[in-house]
């Protein structure tokens, strides 16, 4: 593929690690980058306001969701995504994959595409390469995932023919895609299988797209198993392409794909976890529900610059979990996200001036 809208400008290595600019019509991604996800085109809880002040870069949203309501051609209709949500930054779709085969007795594959039951009002519908395609072309996001098979990671003859699948899928969606103002990124698959990842890696790189994710992985497999395909794919994939591991999102994660090279996250769990009063806290998280919290006078990091963390006490926000206030689990998305885009940030500039970088532990008073 030529003429891609978006170009990856690699900056500095520190081992494997990796600090880039991807550029794209909609400004610049500064790399390592964690993506707050926008699941049904809003990051729960958070304003675009708030979203720039957390220092965001990058937006996720859904392909699936938003294709069952509102509808990808209303969303089109009212100007995209980029309008629609006004979130004037990037923005990347899924294309629905992961979503469509998480339902597993509500949908049937074939060759052709999947027909899966919607979780609204089970009205049945079919995505092909092509329909997601076209989906994400109505979203208009800066870059669209193709259409893939993400089975579960063990199983050899299973994952082999979903990668097989994967692959002819692939190439269906390139022959679909029209705007070119859209970059469209291919995904590693391959389970927990060297050689599996070592083919789809190498069969990606072939058709020189403008970026590669890596899918498939933190879907049940073990920290190890998850470590050792990163090691396999970057090996194989184009230094002067951004790397994207897809549904990874814990400072944990971040720390150790860093390392072996990933560019691009983007996860739930910074929202997810607040809406169960999980905060991050290092390189752990604490339950601000808990009772020692109560008459707490400091914030959830005495580190963070965040919002919450600059004005909130953790008594406040046990009394807000306690009270059932909406304001609790906002103010603890808040630190959550900004504590991955911080993370990212400092590995960023470490990895510019050529040092290595610290993962904070706990004090033992804690």
């Amino acid at each position: 593929m030529t003429n891609n809208p978006i170009t990856f400008e690699l900056q500095a290595t520190y081992g494997n690690a990796r600090a880039g600019i991807i550029h794209t019509p909609h400004g610049d991604i500064p790399t390592p980058v964690f993506a707050p996800v926008g699941t049904q085109g809003t990051v729960k809880g958070i304003t675009p306001a708030q979203l720039h002040e957390i220092g965001a870069s990058l937006v996720l949203a859904n392909t699936y969701h938003l294709y069952l309501r509102p509808g990808d051609t209303l969303v089109a209709q009212l100007g995209g995504l980029h309008s629609f949500m006004a979130w004037d930054g990037p923005i990347l779709t899924d294309s629905g994959g992961f979503q469509v085969f998480s339902l597993e007795a509500d949908r049937k594959i074939d060759e052709e595409g999947v027909t899966f039951k919607s979780y609204l009002d089970g009205a049945f519908h079919r995505f092909t390469p092509e329909r997601a395609v076209e989906i994400q072309e109505n979203l208009g996001a800066d870059i669209i995932m193709a259409f893939d098979e993400c089975p579960y990671p063990y199983g050899r003859e299973t994952n082999e023919a979903a990668l097989e699948r994967t692959h002819r899928w692939l190439e269906r969606c390139i022959r679909a895609k029209k705007r070119p103002d859209q970059a469209l990124f291919g995904i590693v698959q391959g389970g927990v299988f060297s050689d599996l990842r070592q083919k789809s890696a190498e069969f990606l790189t072939s058709l020189d797209l403008p970026g590669y994710a890596i899918g498939g992985l933190a879907v049940g497999e073990t920290k190890e198993e998850m470590h050792a395909m990163i090691e396999v794919v970057n090996a194989i994939l184009p230094p002067d392409k951004p790397r994207y591991l897809m549904g990874v999102g814990t400072p944990d994660d971040l720390h150790n794909a860093v390392r072996r090279g990933v560019d691009v996250f983007d996860c739930v769990a910074p929202t997810r976890l607040a809406r169960h009063k999980a905060a991050f806290y290092r390189n752990r998280q604490i339950n601000m529900a808990n009772s020692e919290y109560k008459n707490d006078p400091r914030p959830i990091d005495e580190m963070c610059t965040c919002y919450a963390c600059r004005h909130f006490s953790r008594a406040y926000l046990r009394h807000l979990i306690m009270a059932k206030e909406m304001l609790g689990s906002i103010l603890i998305s808040i630190h959550n996200i900004h504590t991955l885009i911080e993370q990212t940030r400092r590995m960023r500039q470490a990895i510019l001036e050529q040092r290595d970088w610290t993962y904070e532990p706990v004090e033992e008073s804690e």
